[in-house]
């Protein structure tokens, strides 16, 4: 893995979705591959991938939502945040 961005389009598009994780975090995995799985389409952020000034604004965005700054972070149309490995809570958020 070696894209710190990037983009997963899927066909579930009704939501603006963002993903914030870590590269080796096995959590961020297991929820990065439930989205695809169910098709859902998002924007990725590897934190870890990140260097100077780009990583601390990722940071700071991660922090709005989620003061304790862990992960996976999944942030959907910009009102709702699920932070863990939460399956049902993704599902809730997405309305799949």
């Amino acid at each position: 893995m070696s894209e710190a961005r990037g983009s997963i389009s899927g066909h579930r598009n009704e939501h603006h979705t963002v993903f914030y994780g870590l590269s080796t975090c096995i959590w961020c995995k297991r929820t990065r591959q439930f989205l695809e799985d169910q098709s859902v389409e998002f924007d990725f952020v590897y934190v870890d991938l990140l260097e100077g000034q780009e990583r601390e604004e990722a940071i700071e965005q991660v922090r709005c939502w989620n003061s304790a700054v862990s992960f996976p972070t999944v942030v959907v149309s910009d009102n709702q945040c699920v932070v863990g490995y939460k399956p049902e809570k993704l599902e809730e958020a997405l309305g799949l």
